[in-house]
C-alpha cells in the first residue's frame, strides 16, 4: 500500500474522515493514491473495530505451532545451571529419562533455547593453517641471506597508523629498506622488494616469520609474495612461530628503530618516512657496530653479482605429462571433468602435472612436488619436504 510510514495511520484517519463526510470513495481513492480496493476495505475495517482498525496488524502468527512449552524451557535452564558443564545431548537425554510422559524437544531445540539465554559458550574459532618452519642457514657473505619483516604498527601524531617494511642484510648489518605503510599489503611489499632486487642484486635467500604476506593458508604456507621469490631463484626461510630471537639481528635493528625513529612519531605518513630515510642513512653510513668491529654496514655491504632478470624465468617441465596454468580461482583442469582446487596463492602460476598408476598425479611447482591428487578419492596429499621443511628443532 503507497502510504507513507510515517504518517500512514493519519492519511487514513483523513480519508476515513472526508468519506463520513460524504465525498465519494472513488475521488478519495485517486486522490490518496490507492485503490477502490483498498479504500473499501480500510472503510470496513473501520465499521468494524473503529479507530484501531486504522493500526497496521501484525503479520506473525500469533503462536508458534511447536513452540517448546515454557515449563520445559524451565526445566532445560535449570539443569543448566545445576550441571554447566552439561551441553544439550546430555540435557536431553536427562529430559526423556526424567519425564518419559512429555514432548522433549531435539537436541538442536535444546541448544537454542541455552544460547538464547546467553549459557553456550562460543568456541574461538581455530586457524587452520599450521605455521611451518625450515631450517635456518648460516650466512657467510654479503645477500647470502635478507631478512624481512614489518615491525609492530604504531600510531602517528595525526592518531593514524604506520606499518613499517624493513629489510636487512643478515652479514653486513646494512638496511636495504626502512617504509613506512598504512597496512600491511603483499603488493606493497613485492614493490619494496623489486626496487631493492633492480638496485642490490637478488639475494639467495630471504628469512621471514609466518605472518602475512610473507606467508598464507595456501599449500605450505605460500603466499604470492614468496611464491614470486621463488620464481627468481630466491631460496625462503622461516622461523619457528614464536621464536623471534631465530631472527635476532634483525629484530635487534628494529629494537634502534624504535627508539632512534619513533620518539616522537611522525605528524603523517610523509613525515615519519623522512624520519625512517634519515635513521636508514645514519644507520648505515655512520653507526658503527660493535658486531663489525666497529666498522659502519656500509663498509660491509656489497651489491649481489645476481641481476634482476627483465622476465620471470619459466619453469622446465619437460619431464612432466601436463603443464597447466592455475586460474584466477585457484584451480587447475587436469581433464574437462578432472578440476583440482590448489591455492588462489599460485593464481596464473604454470604447475608440472605427472600421472602416476592410473588415476594419481603428481603436482610440482618448479622444482619442488607440492603433492599428489588422487583423482578417484578427490583428495591432495601433501608432499614431505618440498622447501627443506623442518619440524623439528630449527638450526
Amino acid at each position: 500500500m503507497p502510504w507513507k510510514e510515517s504518517t500512514a495511520v493519519n492519511e487514513r484517519m483523513k480519508f476515513i474522515y472526508r468519506l463520513e463526510d460524504g465525498e465519494k470513495m472513488t475521488d478519495l481513492c485517486r486522490e490518496f493514491n490507492i485503490s477502490r480496493k483498498t479504500g473499501y476495505k480500510i472503510y470496513n475495517r473501520y465499521k468494524d473495530s473503529g479507530l484501531l482498525a486504522l493500526y497496521d496488524n501484525k503479520r506473525g502468527p500469533r503462536r508458534a505451532a511447536n513452540r517448546t512449552p515454557d515449563y520445559i524451557q524451565s526445566l532445560i535452564l535449570k539443569k543448566k545451571k545445576v550441571n554447566p558443564t552439561w551441553g544439550a545431548p546430555k540435557i536431553r537425554e536427562w529430559l526423556v529419562r526424567k519425564y518419559p510422559s512429555e514432548i522433549i524437544p531435539v537436541k538442536s531445540t535444546v541448544h537454542c533455547i541455552l544460547d538464547k539465554n546467553g549459557l553456550v559458550k562460543k568456541k574461538r574459532r581455530k586457524n587452520s593453517f599450521k605455521a611451518i618452519p625450515t631450517n635456518l642457514s648460516v650466512p657467510s657473505k654479503a645477500n647470502d641471506l635478507w631478512c624481512i619483516d614489518y615491525k609492530g604498527q604504531f600510531r602517528l601524531r595525526n592518531r593514524k597508523y604506520c606499518y613499517p617494511l624493513t629489510i636487512t642484510d643478515q652479514v653486513s648489518r646494512y638496511l636495504l629498506a626502512c617504509e613506512g605503510f598504512s597496512s600491511i599489503r603483499s603488493l606493497d611489499s613485492q614493490v619494496v622488494c623489486e626496487e631493492l632486487f633492480r638496485e642490490y642484486g637478488l639475494p639467495n635467500a630471504i628469512r621471514s616469520d609466518n605472518g602475512e604476506p610473507f606467508s598464507s593458508r595456501s599449500i605450505w604456507g605460500l603466499s604470492s609474495l614468496s611464491i614470486w621469490w621463488l620464481r627468481l631463484g630466491i631460496k625462503l626461510e622461516r622461523i619457528n612461530p614464536g621464536h623471534p630471537e631465530q631472527n635476532g639481528q634483525h629484530e635487534r635493528m628494529h629494537r634502534t628503530l624504535k627508539a632512534d625513529a619513533t620518539k616522537p612519531t611522525g605528524l603523517n605518513l610523509l613525515h615519519q618516512q623522512e624520519i625512517f630515510n634519515k635513521f636508514k642513512d645514519e644507520f648505515n653510513l655512520e653507526r658503527p657496530h660493535e658486531a663489525l668491529k666497529m666498522k659502519t654496514p656500509n663498509d660491509i655491504y656489497k651489491k649481489s653479482n645476481r641481476c634482476y632478470p627483465d622476465s620471470l624465468p619459466e619453469p622446465d617441465y619437460s619431464g612432466c605429462d601436463l603443464t597447466k596454468t592455475v586460474t584466477k580461482c585457484g584451480s587447475v583442469n587436469i581433464h574437462n571433468k578432472d578440476k583440482l582446487f590448489v591455492s588462489t596463492a599460485f593464481r596464473g602460476q604454470p604447475l608440472g602435472l605427472t600421472e602416476h598408476d592410473g588415476n594419481i598425479w603428481q603436482l610440482d611447482f618448479m622444482d619442488y612436488t607440492l603433492g599428489f591428487f588422487d583423482k578417484d578419492h578427490r583428495r591432495l596429499t601433501l608432499s614431505d619436504s618440498p622447501f627443506d621443511i623442518n619440524l623439528g628443532s630449527v638450526t
